[in-house]
């Protein structure tokens, strides 16, 4: 695997920190700038709504950019929203940073795959694209936990500022070591646009809000809730948030596995698995033992459902998957932003810090009867074509080429101004 791929996984870790290290630093933030803990948890959703307006507009004006160097452009753009945020006088500037950053996310994740493919052999494709995102996973069970203990022992401004100079490093790498490329050709927004006409397309990505919100309704406040109710120490946090990423790593191997094998009942026991931990966490979250356990399953259950939900998307959206994909990407930070805001509407109502687990678990339930409403509809189209075809006399259509086993669909290389599948 080629160096260039080293520089591509710094640049997702430091993407990965700062989306989540926020959420062990909510008291320390809120202690600085007299804010209640729900107000803190701006902090959270304000990056995630950046995301999902981020992820669209900076891939479309991708297209009109070489992709190191709009690349190198994304990550200066980390970089300064990191810098704002460590340097904040005042909460609101804080929160600008916090967005700033986030419109680096979901492009960074979409151009980043493509370059990462187009640098090895067909045959390695999806290894290296999985090598980058291994920066993404790495920073839940090591950037985010130390983020964390330096942020509780030293000050939450140093971690922001540490994590920008994680961009500054992975610049660099970009800039040295991912080779030129032209700018992309071909590209019509047009037909990129034209794939959310599937009602596939759309189900997945709701599914995506759904089932990737109910995670983060419990994670974003799990910092006051471990100390408050389950009695840790701060301290106790951070090894907390290390069981989440391990889940998280975990989650993603096992959900990349079978997504390839049997896609939808994949997501029908994840997303079940998920609803139920998460009711479960409301009782599990008084002891510290079955707390851990809870939080370390949520990482996994949750995570195994992106590589079934994303190659969904991919597949229903193969004529044109670029926009597809980054929306998709904002679609897990649209579910973050609105669980987040879920979560501090029931604690401000005065229900305590463990009713967030409520809303997630009961988001996780609403995206898995949208799993078993996609089933079902697929199953009646699928009957529906094979009935038309022997009425006409029709000949069965060309099968479509599959998708790879890491859940990308090589036909992204391919000149995207062919019409989307609908």
């Amino acid at each position: 695997m080629p160096l260039a791929l080293l520089a591509l996984a710094i640049g997702a870790f430091g993407i990965g920190t700062t989306e989540f290290v926020i959420m062990g630093l909510l008291p320390q933030v809120a202690d600085t700038f007299q804010v209640s803990i729900p107000t803190a948890g701006f902090l959270v959703t304000g990056y995630a709504l950046g995301v999902v307006a981020g992820a669209p507009l900076m891939t479309v004006l991708g297209t009109r950019i070489p992709r190191k160097k709009m690349l190198m452009l994304l990550m200066g753009l980390f970089i300064i929203g990191n810098v704002i945020s460590a340097t904040a006088p005042v909460f609101g500037v804080m929160l600008a940073g916090r967005i700033v950053a986030s419109f680096a996310h979901g492009a960074f994740f979409g151009i980043g795959s493509v370059v990462a493919a187009g640098l090895v052999a067909p045959q390695k494709k999806a290894g290296a694209i999985a090598m980058m995102f291994t920066g993404l996973t790495l920073a839940n069970v090591i950037g985010v936990p130390l983020g964390t203990l330096i942020g509780q022992d030293i000050g939450w401004r140093l971690t922001f500022l540490l994590v920008a100079g994680l961009g500054v490093v992975g610049l660099l790498g970009v800039a040295r070591l991912v080779p030129e490329q032209p700018r992309p050709e071909g590209v019509r927004l047009r037909h990129e646009i034209a794939a959310f006409r599937n009602v596939q397309v759309l189900l997945a990505m709701a599914m995506t809000v759904l089932g990737f919100g109910g995670v983060f309704a419990a994670i974003t406040y799990i910092s006051p809730m471990m100390t408050s109710v389950a009695g840790f120490s701060e301290g106790g946090v951070t090894w907390l948030l290390v069981l989440f990423g391990l889940g998280m790593v975990s989650g993603n191997l096992i959900g990349g596995r079978f997504a390839d094998r049997a896609l939808m009942p994949m997501l029908y026991v994840s997303l079940g698995g998920l609803a139920l931990v998460l009711a479960l966490f409301t009782l599990t979250a008084h002891d510290r033992f079955a707390s851990a356990v809870t939080i370390f399953l949520i990482g996994g259950l949750g995570f195994a459902t992106v590589p079934p939900l994303q190659k969904r998307v991919l597949d229903h959206a193969a004529g044109a998957p670029t926009l597809a994909s980054a929306v998709n990407i904002g679609a897990f930070n649209l579910g973050n932003a609105l669980s987040a805001w879920l979560g501090g509407i029931v604690i401000a109502a005065g229900l305590g810090y463990t009713a967030p687990n409520w809303v997630g678990a009961v988001l996780a339930g609403s995206a898995l009867v949208l799993a078993l409403v996609s089933s079902t509809l697929e199953r009646r189209n699928g009957r529906a074509g094979v009935a038309g075809r022997v009425v006409t006399g029709a000949a069965p259509a060309e099968p479509t080429a599959p998708a790879t086993s890491s859940g990308w669909d090589t036909r992204a290389e391919q000149v995207e101004d062919a019409p989307a599948n609908r």
